[in-house]
């Protein structure tokens, strides 16, 4: 079995990441990659034929007839391509790395470890703090019984190759930057597939990749700590690519690996307060490990296909 893919925004660190994961993949081949930036120049990480980067638009996408899209390109730019295959290669399968099809019912909502799974054509792949969030918070989300705020700080990586302040190693040196602190676009979206409003405040810091995130949850009833590693323990007995710790996670522990670590879980004296806390590599778990995840699953391959665990 060999599935066509195309990726359609290859020049981040994102793209880089699917190029070497897909290198790799028993199954999926690479047709082609796209980056205007980067258009005429050998895909360097692609090691199973030689491949150049190409500038493609959404009607080159149609002449390609790919089984596979991957569309890693900023929020807001993902329309204008799945418009096109919706009305000329509709059996194309698509998943979108950006927030834009995360609140819409018509796409799958791809967290496999929280979400049942789908046979679906068109995948809303979770980013690295709605990712954190979620898995910090979903095995006791029944529980809840209050506030629920989210605490994150991520390397500078998650702000993208285009300069920024949140990407300026100068503004960055010996230092930490909140941004967006009320309203951002995954509070919303975590609020949303959870089911209850919480609270989310984001930081980033001067290192390259990684996410630290502490949640506090409100619970309804008291709790003991050997109540809550069991809740964990069961709710991902089967999720691979969660492992738990007692200790609190740290951001070195997960980088350039493939799953997420959640524990640290800490309880108040009345046991109605906890602190769990959650570190991913959010360029992997975060972002392209969860995209071939999701592929792998709507193609029914083995779930961890082209994913080599340490």
């Amino acid at each position: 079995m060999s599935i066509k893919a195309v990726l359609v925004g290859a020049r981040g660190y994102v793209g880089n990441e699917i190029i070497s994961i897909l290198s790799r993949h028993p199954s999926i081949d690479l047709l082609a990659a796209s980056s205007r930036e980067l258009a005429g120049k050998d895909i360097a990480g692609y090691s199973k034929a030689t491949l150049v980067y190409e500038e493609l638009s959404p009607q080159d996408l149609v002449k390609l007839k790919p089984e596979l899209v991957i569309l890693a390109l900023p929020n807001g730019l993902a329309s204008r391509f799945v418009e096109v295959i919706e009305r000329e290669i509709a059996e194309t399968v698509v998943i979108d790395l950006s927030a834009d099809f995360r609140f819409d019912d018509q796409w799958h909502y791809g967290l496999p470890e929280v979400y049942p799974t789908e046979t679906s054509k068109r995948i809303s792949n979770p980013g690295c703090y709605a990712t954190a969030m979620q898995l910090s918070v979903a095995p006791v989300k029944k529980l809840v019984g209050g506030h629920v705020s989210c605490f994150g700080v991520s390397g500078y990586s998650g702000a993208g190759t285009t300069p920024s302040d949140k990407n300026n190693p100068d503004l960055l040196r010996d230092n930490i930057m909140p941004y967006k602190l009320a309203e951002h676009i995954h509070e919303q979206e975590v609020s949303r597939h959870l089911g209850f409003s919480l609270k989310f405040s984001p930081h980033v810091a001067n290192f390259f990749r990684g996410i630290s995130l502490t949640s506090h949850i409100t619970l309804q009833e008291s709790l003991k700590l050997s109540d809550v590693e069991s809740l964990y323990q069961q709710f991902y007995s089967e999720a691979p690519l969660v492992s738990l710790q007692k200790s609190p996670p740290q951001v070195a522990q997960a980088t350039y690996r493939h799953g997420a670590i959640v524990g640290g879980w800490e309880l108040s004296q009345d046991g109605k307060h906890l602190a769990v806390n959650c570190a991913l590599d959010n360029l992997l778990k975060g972002a392209a490990t969860q995209a071939i995840q999701n592929i792998n699953l709507a193609f029914q391959l083995p779930q961890l296909a082209g994913i080599v665990l340490e």
